[in-house]
């Protein structure tokens, strides 16, 4: 049975917040963020959901440079992140975080390398310290392309290689969409064994060495050991016009102006029809779990459900 998860933020309970978005001023903790996720918790489990990606942010300022007094927060929750894993565990709820964008391993500036090291190196603590097994990961991608593409994968690699090995064990790579595609995450898998997590848009919008898509998919799943479920991830491309602004030169006014879809946004739902092509896509393959990515968050997810148990119940059969 496959598992279905989703990112974040809870649309489909008012009022859920997936953490501690308090100022600095005003003392924001991992301890109020956790008592979040429980909330969370309670609403996967009502809606049968066992996949959830946890916010990047669960732990507020914890790494920021200039306030030392965050720093601590980890071993502060000792017990309550043990308390949340079991429950996590107790669950079959399969966690992971991603960090932001701005988290970049492979950058050329060491100081924004060693920043990116730190935030991963939390991450995998929290998962560490939640007690939970190896399906929990961590996700990245591989970075910016800077000085050249093998340069910037070299340089990837070597990060990688420097940190802690709680965290190394936690880390998973994931092909993007506009510079690294398969063929470069089985390139740096090869050099380090990491897991690669495979996701179906970022394929479509990066592959230059015309992977096909049941080959890309069979080759990350292979990078995950036998006694682990891997995991992937699948979006539909927004397909609506979209509502831009920019200035008028002549009078330096601000205009709205309609433009195309750009296909690398989610969409707000899945397209049902697409997942139905991609499960049948890998059929044969090694069972693997799905975190969708769109951006009505969960309601995407019951959506999806109900649509698979009308137009493909054989795969609906599949899928908890």
């Amino acid at each position: 049975m496959r598992r279905l998860g989703f990112a974040v933020k809870v649309l489909g309970r008012p009022g859920l917040k997936e953490h501690d978005s308090r100022r600095w001023q005003n003392n924001p903790h991992l301890s109020v963020s956790l008592a979040y996720l429980r909330d969370i918790f309670e609403y996967l489990r009502s809606q049968r959901i066992r996949m959830y990606r946890i916010s990047s942010d669960l732990a507020p300022y914890l790494t920021h440079p200039d306030m030392p007094q965050f720093h601590g927060q980890i071993e502060e929750c000792a017990v309550e992140l043990e308390a949340v894993g079991r429950l996590a565990q107790e669950a079959d709820l399969r966690l992971s975080f991603h960090p932001s964008q701005y988290v970049l391993l492979n950058a050329p500036d060491e100081d924004l390398a060693r920043r990116s090291a730190m935030d991963l190196n939390a991450q995998a603590e929290i998962l560490e310290r939640m007690g939970l097994g190896p399906e929990a990961v961590v996700v990245t991608h591989v970075g910016g392309v800077y000085d050249g593409h093998e340069a910037a994968r070299e340089r990837f690699v070597r990060r990688f290689e420097r940190l802690p090995e709680l965290t190394r064990r936690r880390l998973v790579l994931e092909n993007d969409d506009q510079r690294f595609s398969v063929a470069d995450v089985l390139w740096i898998h090869r050099r380090t064994g990491l897991r690669l997590v495979f996701d179906n848009l970022h394929h479509y919008n990066c592959n230059p060495e015309g992977m096909p898509l049941r080959e890309a998919l069979a080759a990350c799943l292979a990078t995950w050991p036998a006694d682990v479920t891997p995991k992937v991830h699948f979006s539909s491309p927004r397909t609506e016009m979209r509502v831009a602004e920019r200035k008028d030169p002549a009078t330096g006014r601000k205009e709205a102006v309609l433009q195309p879809p750009d296909w690398t946004n989610h969409s707000d739902y899945v397209n049902p029809f697409e997942f139905i092509a991609f499960l049948r896509e890998a059929a044969g393959l090694r069972p693997f779990d799905v975190m969708l990515e769109a951006k009505a968050k969960d309601l995407a997810l019951l959506r999806l459900r109900e649509d698979l148990a009308r137009f493909a119940p054989d795969l609906a059969e599949t899928i908890q």
